[in-house]
This record gives C-alpha cells, sequence and structure tokens, in this order.
C-alpha cells in the first residue's frame, strides 16, 4: 500500500497551494526572528551598542511581518475545504508559531533595557542559551519543510532533535539563573536578567510546542 499524502499535499491536490506558500513564508518569518534575537545576543556580548539596536529593530520588524502572515493564514484556513479536525491543527500551530516570535519579541525587548558589564559566566550562560534558541527553530524549520514535503519520517526525526534541545535549554535556564544570583548584580540588572533567562527558555517551549503539533498531524496522516 503506498504512502498516504499529508494534509499540505492534499492542499495542493485540491489547488490550496496559497495555504502551502503562506506556510512556508510564516516559517521562514519566524525563524529570521529567532536569528536576529540571537545576533542581538551576540551584539550586546560584544558590547556593539549599535549592532544590538540594530539586531533589536530586525526583531520587531521580523515579528511584525509574521504576526501578519499568522493573520492572511488563518483567513485562508478558514475558507479552505479541510475538515474541521485538521485545520483546527494547522490554526493551532499557526498561532503556536506565532507564540515562538511573541517570546523572541519579548527576550529582545528585555535584552534592550540591559547595559554591558555583566559577568563572563553570566554572558556565556546567555550565549550558550541563544544558541540552542537558534538549533531548536533550525530543526523546526527542517522538521515544517520535511512535512511540506511529505517525508513524514525525516519530520519526526528532527522533532525528536527538538525535544532533546528543549530539555538542553530547561537545564541551560538553570545555569543562567544560578550565575545571575551568584554574580550580585544591581537590582535592574538582576530582575532584568532573571526575566530575560525565564523568556528565553519560553522560546524553547514554543518550539517544542510547534514540534508537537507537527508529530500530531504527521501521525494522524501517516
Amino acid at each position: 500500500m503506498g504512502k498516504m499524502k499529508n494534509i499540505f499535499s492534499w492542499l495542493a491536490d485540491a489547488g490550496e497551494k496559497s495555504i502551502i506558500n503562506e506556510a512556508e513564508k510564516h516559517i521562514e518569518e519566524t525563524f529570521k526572528t529567532v536569528t536576529f534575537f540571537a545576533d542581538a545576543v551576540t551584539a550586546f556580548i560584544n558590547r556593539d551598542v549599535s549592532a544590538k539596536s540594530a539586531a533589536i529593530e530586525n526583531v520587531r520588524e521580523s515579528e511584525h511581518r509574521a504576526d501578519v502572515l499568522k493573520a492572511k493564514m488563518i483567513n485562508k484556513l478558514s475558507e479552505s475545504l479541510l475538515v474541521p479536525p485538521d485545520r483546527e491543527d494547522l490554526m493551532r500551530f499557526v498561532k503556536t508559531l506565532d507564540k515562538i516570535a511573541d517570546w523572541t519579541q519579548g527576550s529582545a525587548r528585555l535584552l534592550g533595557f540591559l547595559e554591558s558589564g555583566l559577568p563572563e559566566v553570566v554572558l556565556a550562560n546567555m550565549a550558550a542559551a541563544a544558541g540552542l534558541i537558534v538549533s531548536a527553530m533550525t530543526k523546526l524549520r527542517e522538521s515544517m519543510l520535511a512535512f511540506l514535503n511529505n517525508d513524514l519520517q525525516k519530520a519526526l526525526s528532527k522533532i525528536d532533535d527538538i525535544d532533546r534541545l528543549e530539555h538542553e535549554a530547561d537545564d541551560r535556564k538553570k545555569e543562567l539563573i544560578e550565575s545571575i544570583l551568584q554574580a550580585k548584580l544591581d537590582p535592574n540588572s538582576l530582575i532584568l536578567t532573571f526575566h530575560l533567562a525565564d523568556y528565553m527558555e519560553g522560546v524553547t517551549d514554543q518550539i517544542n510546542t510547534a514540534a508537537d503539533f507537527i508529530k500530531i498531524i504527521a501521525i494522524k496522516n501517516k
């Protein structure tokens, strides 16, 4: 028996390719939002105020573009021929992608208030946390593109990687918070870095939630 088509393959045959195009654009823009944030963290660590500000602005603009794409895709899904359960799965996935961009924007906003001069151990943990976000988002992007190409096995394999990275992000948050508390920062820096650690871990949590939706949809359409 041949491999069944997933939702997106069915949509292509049904003449709903615009939904596929919007899905690809949405995942790409969300990916950009995350990478711009990583650029901002790097600039902050390097004490490059201009580059940090530019990267944070890029995050803001990218998050806005992702929000516009989310609205367009939800509108298209509401008008599509998909049966309600499939439509609801995809809408939840789209909204979770939007939360990734939202949490990244929140992280960037907090970073914008921080001034240079944090201890090296705090900066090292911050850089590692940002790296995990990019790695997890890269895997999510690869999983989604594999799913769009009906390669369900590859899509599910990438999701396993995301689950591992999400656990690493949890551990990194613990290490970052420990380094923050041990650094004896001034009250403002303490509050900002503590919330930044929470927000950064929140980004990986949202990426993992989006991966779970792909897994649900992929298993349904195996």
